[in-house]
Order: structure tokens, then C-alpha cells, then sequence
């Protein structure tokens, strides 16, 4: 049954309600925000200059390069916006284009993520399961090629999915009681109660969360046999050591899309989603570099040679500037 009222096209705009209500903490908000954005950009972009300055990159150093980059941009579609909308009061306006296209690279990088995850599980049943063969299973051409497998899958299903929503028809008041054009609350606004319109979301959640999560299954099932087989304990406990920093990254990446958007629309909750928003948009990507780098020994040591170059080799043209104008003064003198 369709509702009356309702509007679409790409003449229309979006009320992004985001905080309006909460007048006195914006000021707050806007302080943990920017500060949590910070520390993630300073986080990821330091593994990925960490992982550029290696000459030779393990596969592992290569994937954990691309989910850098993934949750870089991950937080670029997002943040700014939210930090620019807790400025303005009463919130703010974005156009269908704008909302169309924030939606689209969230839901691509966030499946392209969801994919590499599972592309990373594959790296540690080779590198456990297999290690006489560990050279030829995860070559570099062959991970080249699985990385832009899943920036691809990632974005073929974003699209699929952006399109099936906005041609919804959307209720004139379109306000959006939310940060940023998420789907559940685009759905929520839809002029229609049929649950149809739930297909496609349902569709994406199957190719982007449940797919990718069942091969993660298969190939932590074959890691766990492997691993129980070894007799020394201490044996067990390294190789289980390798895989808990990516375990950790993938309850924490599933658990949240999981509760986030496998669920009937009646089950929408605005101010409930806001908050758990908050944490996979602002501060999982903090803490996944920082994951990395507490419990990977490459990353620890790719990190540790780039920060030792940065000290032992600084910039000494600065000072050679300096000394030079110092001169022509002195001789103008």
C-alpha cells in the first residue's frame, strides 16, 4: 500500500537532522569527533606509509595497505560531512545526488571491506594450512588480483543496491533523522509499507556479509583443525596468535552490520542507529590500525623502520635554507 504525499526526482533535497537536538553538546560532539578523526587519518595513512617504504611486502602487509585505505575513505565519506552539519543548527540539507552518492561509497567500501576481510582469512589457511605452498597460493599477482576483486564486488553491489533505494518514492517531509544517508533510515522515509522494497538491502546483506562470512567460516575451520593437530602448545598458541588480530577486526566489522542492517524495517530504531553509527563510522576505524599494530609483528616492524628513518634522516634542507638567508643578510650588512 502506498502512502500519499510522497515525491522523487533529482531536484530534491534531504533535511539531515543529525544532532539538532542535543543543542547543548554539540560543541562536545564536534570536539570528539574531529579528535577521533584526526587520530584515524594520522593511524591508517601512517600503515600505509609504513608499508610503501617496505621493498619487499608480505601479503598479509599488502591486504593490511588496502584496508588502510578502505577505512581511510571509509571515514572521508562521513566525518567531514558530520563534522561541517554539528556547525550549522537545525541541521542541514544535502541534495538527492549528494545523498545517492555518500550512500554508494559507504555501502561499496564497506562491502570492499567485507570481501578483503574474507581475502585475508584465505592468506591465513594458506600460510598455516599450507605452508610449503604458502609462495605459490598468495603470490603477488594472484593478491593483486583479489584486491581489486573486491573493490569491484564492493561496488557493483553498492550500485545495485543505491539505485533499487532511490527509486523508492521518498515522504515529502524528507527529513532525515540521522548523521549522514544511511539505508535503513532511506528506507524508513520510503512511502511504502510493502516489504518489497526491503529485497534489495536483503539481496546485498546475502552477497556482502553473508557470503564473504561463510568463506571467513570455512577457512578458520580448516586453521582450527590444522592448529589442534600440532602438539606443542606453544606451537598452537603462535599460530593462533597470528590470526587474532584479523578475528578481533572481523567480529568487530560483522558484528556491527549485522545488527545494522539485517533486521525488518520495522524493527527502525532512530536514535538507537545514531549511536551505533557513531561507533563504525568514527571509532572502529580508529581502533583497527591500532589492532594491527599492537598484535602484527610485520606491521609493528614496517611502522618502527619508517618512524627510525623519519629521526635518524631529517629534513636538513630546512636548516641549510636557513643558514643561506642568514649569509645574504649578514653580506647586505
Amino acid at each position: 500500500m502506498e502512502r500519499s504525499n510522497h515525491t522523487s526526482g533529482a531536484a530534491m533535497e534531504f533535511l539531515l537532522l543529525g544532532f539538532s537536538d542535543l543543542h547543548y553538546l554539540r560543541g562536545l560532539l564536534f570536539f570528539i569527533f574531529l579528535t577521533v578523526h584526526l587520530a584515524t587519518l594520522a593511524g591508517n595513512l601512517l600503515i600505509l606509509l609504513a608499508v610503501a617504504a617496505e621493498h619487499s611486502r608480505p601479503p598479509m602487509l599488502f591486504f593490511l595497505c588496502q584496508l588502510s585505505a578502505i577505512e581511510l575513505c571509509y571515514t572521508l565519506v562521513i566525518v567531514p560531512k558530520t563534522l561541517a552539519d554539528l556547525i550549522s543548527p537545525g541541521g542541514s540539507t544535502i541534495s538527492f545526488v549528494g545523498c545517492a552518492t555518500q550512500m554508494h561509497f559507504f555501502v561499496a567500501l564497506g562491502g570492499a571491506e567485507c570481501f578483503l576481510l574474507a581475502a585475508m582469512s584465505y592468506d591465513r589457511y594458506a600460510a598455516i594450512c599450507r605452508p610449503l605452498h604458502y609462495v605459490v597460493m598468495v603470490s603477488p599477482e594472484f593478491c593483486l588480483q583479489l584486491a581489486v576483486i573486491c573493490c569491484l564486488g564492493g561496488f557493483i553491489v553498492s550500485l545495485g543496491l543505491t539505485v533499487a533505494v532511490f527509486r523508492l518514492p521518498f515522504c515529502s517531509s524528507h527529513r532525515i533523522n540521522h548523521f549522514f544517508c544511511d539505508i535503513p533510515a532511506l528506507l524508513h522515509l520510503a512511502c511504502t509499507k510493502s516489504y518489497i522494497s526491503e529485497l534489495p538491502l536483503l539481496v546485498a546483506c546475502i552477497l556482502l556479509l553473508l557470503l564473504p562470512f561463510a568463506l571467513i567460516l570455512v577457512s578458520y575451520s580448516y586453521i582450527t583443525v590444522a592448529v589442534m593437530r600440532i602438539r606443542d602448545s606453544a606451537g598452537r598458541g603462535k599460530a593462533f596468535s597470528t590470526c587474532a588480530s584479523h578475528l578481533v577486526v572481523t567480529v568487530l566489522h560483522y558484528g556491527c552490520a549485522t545488527f545494522m542492517y539485517v533486521r525488518p524495517k520495522s524493527n527502525y530504531s532512530p536514535n538507537r542507529d545514531k549511536m551505533l553509527s557513531l561507533v563504525y563510522t568514527n571509532f572502529t576505524p580508529l581502533l583497527y590500525p591500532l589492532i594491527y599494530s599492537l598484535r602484527n609483528k610485520e606491521i609493528k616492524g614496517a611502522v618502527r623502520k619508517l618512524l627510525q628513518k623519519k629521526v635518524a634522516q631529517p629534513n636538513w634542507n630546512i636548516f641549510k635554507c636557513g643558514c643561506e638567508l642568514c649569509e645574504c643578510a649578514a653580506q647586505k650588512t
